[in-house]
């Protein structure tokens, strides 16, 4: 989601305070604070299929599935993640975390920078951190970098199984794109059913 300046430098501490109660959702970069502007139909299905997936294979563990509401915290800075997963966290604050073991942004012609340069920048900083993952809306292309890889970028196409190893789950990345309507999608899904077809007695 795109982020829009709103006003001058503010405390952590008012920063937290003002988000308690606010009725939007604001990220707080280097003193910062920045509102949160909505998200397009193609991210929150993305969004809603990565937490639902996560969810479901995390049911029965310690390991708990946030979906855009709860923050992170890294370095100095506040962000509010489109998916993340954090683990044995139970003595950490209600509103934020510090310890998400796997973050996922659903990327945006606005914010495929941020979330490519800066954010990924101050996730790296979170020792907790195994897994930073990168989704494109527009067009399929999921995109893994991990710790143990040096943060390397590794890319998954429609037709790839991806393996999140921190979670020891396996996706195909139609799975994350179900419901999605973009060309490549389409084309996909048309080839499919044209594959079916050619099968038929």
């Amino acid at each position: 989601m795109k982020a829009a300046h709103v006003n001058n430098y503010l405390s952590e501490h008012e920063y937290l305070s003002g988000e308690k109660i606010s009725q939007l959702k604001h990220e707080y970069i280097a003193g910062e604070v920045f509102a949160m502007a909505g998200a397009s139909r193609k991210h929150n299905i993305i969004s809603a299929n990565i937490a639902r997936l996560f969810g479901n294979h995390l049911e029965h563990t310690a390991c708990i599935t946030f979906n855009a509401d709860m923050k992170v915290k890294a370095l100095n800075n506040f962000y509010y993640p489109d998916v993340l997963v954090v683990c044995d966290d139970a003595d950490g604050d209600d509103y934020y975390t510090e310890k998400p073991l796997i973050i996922v942004e659903v990327l945006s012609k606005s914010t495929r920078r941020m979330d490519r340069t800066h954010k990924m920048q101050a996730y790296k900083n979170i020792p907790e951190l195994q897994e930073y993952v990168l989704i494109e809306q527009n067009y399929v292309d999921v995109e893994i970098c991990r710790r143990n890889n040096h943060w390397q970028s590794e890319h998954y196409f429609l037709g790839d199984e991806i393996t999140f190893k921190t979670l020891e789950l396996t996706l195909t990345v139609s799975e994350i794109y179900q419901r999605v309507q973009n060309e490549d999608m389409q084309l996909y899904l048309e080839a499919l059913a044209s594959e079916t077809e050619n099968l038929q007695p």
